[in-house]
């Protein structure tokens, strides 16, 4: 996959994943930005490799299926746009869950301010 060079965050990436990646990034039905995300890379980047693989620059053995990570998973349309779906709910669910711990902030505030209230009425 990538390996640091320098101690910040720069990446070299092998030729045999830059194909990989470009294969991927071809498949039918998935974007550019889809497979850059999915390979936690830049879209740029991305489309500067397929530019490379466009001119014959980007070379090295050319995989017989398109793989994303050291297990060997294959990838396909269908799993990167299941990812982007689950991501985009646990997204809103986080939002909602955000919501609710606020509110619950503000009841328990609200609370303690009538406490305090009859407290006051009371020395009274």
């Amino acid at each position: 996959m990538a390996k640091s060079t320098k101690p910040k965050r720069t990446w070299k990436y092998t030729d045999d994943f830059k194909l990989e990646a470009v294969k991927l990034s071809h498949k039918k039905g998935i974007q550019v930005q889809q497979a850059a995300k999915q390979l936690d890379i830049h879209p740029f980047m991305l489309s500067r490799w397929r530019k490379e693989y466009r001119e014959g620059t980007l070379q090295g053995k050319k995989p017989e299926k398109t793989t994303v990570n050291k297990k060997k998973k294959t990838v396909n349309a269908k799993e990167i746009k299941e990812t982007e779906r689950l991501k985009k709910r646990i997204a809103f669910l986080e939002k909602e869950n955000d919501t609710l711990k606020k509110w619950q902030r503000y009841l328990a505030e609200v609370h303690q301010n009538d406490l305090d209230a009859s407290k006051n009425l009371d020395k009274n």
